[in-house]
Order: C-alpha cells, then structure tokens, then sequence
C-alpha cells in the first residue's frame, strides 16, 4: 500500500467518522426541534379555536355535528379539528368523513389510532369544552424525511469534496518525498555525493541528512577497505618475498648456511603471521563487529590479562595500582581493553632501555580509569608524535608491523575513550583513558 493511499485512507476515514458524529448529531437536532415546532402548532391551533369560539355569538357557535371549516376557524391546512363537550359529545369537527372521533378525554399531547391511522393530537378544555387538533404521524414522517434528506445532501457533498481534496493535498505534499526518491535513482552506483536537495519541508531534512550521513559512512568504510588492501598488498609482499629468497638459498645450500635459511624464513613466516592477525583485528574494531560476549572486567583484571599476554617477559612491567582504583567493570569488552593496553606495552617493551622497566600505572576518577605505561626509550620527535597511530609506521628500523598503535586507537575511538602521548628526558608516557560500566554505548 502507497504512503499516499495509507495517509488518504487515514485522514478520510478521521473525516467521515468526525462528519458523521456531526451530521447525526445536527439530524437529531433538527428531528427533535422540528417535532418539538409541529407539536407547537397543534398547541397554538387550538388555542386559536378556542378563542374564537368563545368570541363568536352564541347563535352562531357550532351545532350538534356541524361541520367547522379550517377558512372559518383559520385551522392551518393537514390539520384536523374537533370540539366536544365534557362529556365526550362531538359538538363539530372539520373532517366529518372521519368514521372514528379523536379521543378527547386525555388532555395535552397524546399519539392515538383512528380509522387504523396513527395521529398525533393535543387536547385543551376551555368554557366547558374540549378543543383538539390532531395531525397525521404519517405525513409528519413524510415531512420529516424531506427536511433530513435536504441538509444531508449539503453534509455528504461536503464530504466528498472534501476526500477528493484530500487525495490531491496528499499527492501535492508527498511532492518533495518524490523528489527525493528521484534524485536517488537517478544516481550511479558508485555516487556518494551528499544530497542537495532545495525547498525541502522540515520534516524531510533530518531524513535528506540521516542519508547524507549514511552516505558519508559508506564512502568511510570503502576508503578504509581500499586503504586496508593497498596496505596489507604492501606490507605482506616483503615477509613473503623474504620467505622466498630464504627457502630459495636453504634449497642451494646445506650445513649451517641452509639451517640458518630455513630459522629466518621461520621468523619471516612468524612476522606474516602477526601482521595477518593484526590486520584483521583493526579490521573487525573499525568494522564494528561485536566483541560482547557478556564478560566484564575491572581495570586491574585487565591489567594482569595485559601482562600476562604480552610478547616481552612479564618481569619486565612495573605494576602500580592506585589504593583508591575504582572496582566497577570497564564499560567496554575486555577482549578489547586487554588489546589495547598490551599493544601499549609491547610498544613501549620494544623501545624501553635495557635493564629497565616498563612501568604501568592505574588510577581512576569518578567514571573514568587511566592506564600510564612509561618506558625509559629515547622518546620522540614532536613530528613524528602526530605519526605514531599511523598504519605501519615505525620508529626507524624497529620491528613490529606499525599495526599496534593504529588498532589502539581505533579501540579507543569505537568506545568512547582518549589516548594521550607525551615525550621527555626519561621515555615515553601514554595516557590510555577507558570509561567506566555505564557509558559506553558502542
């Protein structure tokens, strides 16, 4: 069903379910005033026959069953009238033909059958006598039906002038969507241009923005896969090429030369290995696949999951937990926090001193845990600072894949946390900063 059939259908039938409670409403008015002005007429009718009788002469006041015209007594017409005595005479009438007389003997408004027809009649006792006017119900019926029918034609002509606007009022507001869904054919298959599109209703601009920004994210996400093949093309070919020539010269060679070979395409293939697997970690934390599985951690778990994890000795990290670190749960996936904070260490276990330690510190305030890893290397330039979270790059010939830094920060974008470098005399010093069970809501 079109959005323009489901709205036509919903106004409309809001409209004549509200005209309808009108027109009945008005109809039962108008029924009930237009009894209530007939019911009048037959009281003031005869009021006025009665007046006159009085004021007619005594020689001229209506014998036993004489006939009494509507001219002579000004009786409106589809009226009948008739004048008995207290004892029930019939003293005239001005439908003689009638086989039956009006019963008189109740006074006021009454419904009663004569000669099998039903009339309504009102009766009032005056100088000794009884006045009654009746009307037929039939003809009150007929009048009726003509008068509901006349102002119901008005309502329902109304109303159906008023769905036929309705359907064109739609179709005209609908307008701009259908410009919209226009201009989104008409593109290629391979525009993420924003859309531009003017004179829009306020209602339709979140939407031509929530699609801009759904464009802007897939044009993100498809720089990022054409950045992440162009990358992993480059930095596997030389572990592999690596791999190549080794075997290649372990094939020409025997003894100690061939054994040699065959332990660096070993650590070649060892290298391959941590690059693929790094590579696909950033992949899936810039991806925002789930890493919920229903665990939680507290900063200090992670910290020992950290230590135990990384690739240098666990003796060479310095553990100093804050007396007053907060026991709640980060508000993040561990598999994520201990990710990030053991690439951290590995980084800084590579670059520290010999001799030294790296030292890790943990402190946390209100909502917030900060993870401090200090090493004792030679520190860095400040351009090269802005270079550190970088894919693949390194400090000078370090090993590593360059991967280590770039997933942290991509960890740490995804869930709402911040990472600060700083550089000194004495190393390096990385500020990790994780929230606390409650604000992530990644």
């Amino acid at each position: 069903m079109s959005l323009r059939l489901r709205l036509t259908l919903i106004l409309g039938s809001t409209f004549i379910i509200l005209w309808s409670v009108a027109a009945a409403w008005m109809l039962y008015d108008l029924r009930a005033e237009m009894m209530r002005s007939l019911d009048q007429r037959l009281a003031a009718s005869a009021q006025m026959v009665a007046g006159l009788l009085v004021q007619m002469p005594q020689s001229s006041q209506p014998a036993a069953a004489e006939r009494i015209t509507a001219q002579r007594l000004g009786i409106p017409d589809g009226l009948t009238c008739q004048v008995s005595s207290l004892r029930g005479e019939v003293i005239a009438r001005s439908h003689p033909e009638l086989a039956e007389p009006l019963d008189a003997q109740q006074v006021g408004f009454r419904d009663q059958q004569v000669d099998g027809v039903s009339w309504r009649s009102y009766t009032v006792e005056q100088h000794g006598m009884r006045i009654t006017t009746a009307d037929r119900l039939d003809e009150r019926q007929t009048l009726q039906s003509s008068v509901l029918l006349a102002a119901a034609v008005p309502v329902g002509v109304a109303l159906l002038g008023t769905l036929l606007l309705l359907w064109f009022g739609v179709r005209k507001g609908l307008q701009p969507l259908r410009r919209m869904a226009d201009a989104l054919l008409e593109r290629g298959p391979d525009s993420l241009q924003p859309l531009q599109l003017a004179s829009l209703p306020s209602e339709l601009r979140p939407l031509q923005d929530s699609q801009n920004q759904l464009f802007e994210r897939i044009a993100h996400a498809l720089e990022r896969e054409r950045r992440f093949t162009g990358d992993a093309a480059h930095e596997l070919r030389s572990p592999l090429t690596a791999i190549k020539v080794h075997l290649q010269v372990a094939g020409m060679t025997s003894g100690a030369e061939a054994t040699n070979a065959l332990a660096q395409a070993e650590k070649g293939a060892d290298r391959l290995q941590s690059t693929l697997e790094q590579l696909l970690l950033l992949a899936r934390v810039e991806g925002r696949q789930s890493f919920e599985e229903g665990a939680q951690a507290t900063a200090l778990e992670v910290a020992r999951l950290a230590i135990q994890d990384t690739a240098g000795a666990a003796e060479g990290v310095e553990l100093q937990a804050a007396a007053t670190l907060s026991e709640r749960p980060l508000g993040m996936p561990p598999a994520l926090a201990t990710v990030a904070l053991r690439n951290l260490l590995d980084n800084a276990l590579r670059h520290t001193a010999a001799g030294t330690q790296v030292q890790l510190e943990i402190t946390s305030s209100g909502d917030r845990v900060y993870f401090k890893v200090r090493d004792h290397g030679p520190g860095l330039a400040d351009d090269s600072m802005m270079l550190l979270t970088r894919r693949f790059w390194r400090q000078g010939t370090g090993g590593g894949s360059g991967l280590g830094l770039a997933i942290v920060d991509a960890i740490v974008q995804r869930c709402g946390g911040q990472l600060r470098f700083s550089t000194g005399p004495h190393g390096m010093l990385v500020t990790l900063e994780l929230p606390l069970l409650g604000l992530y809501a990644g």
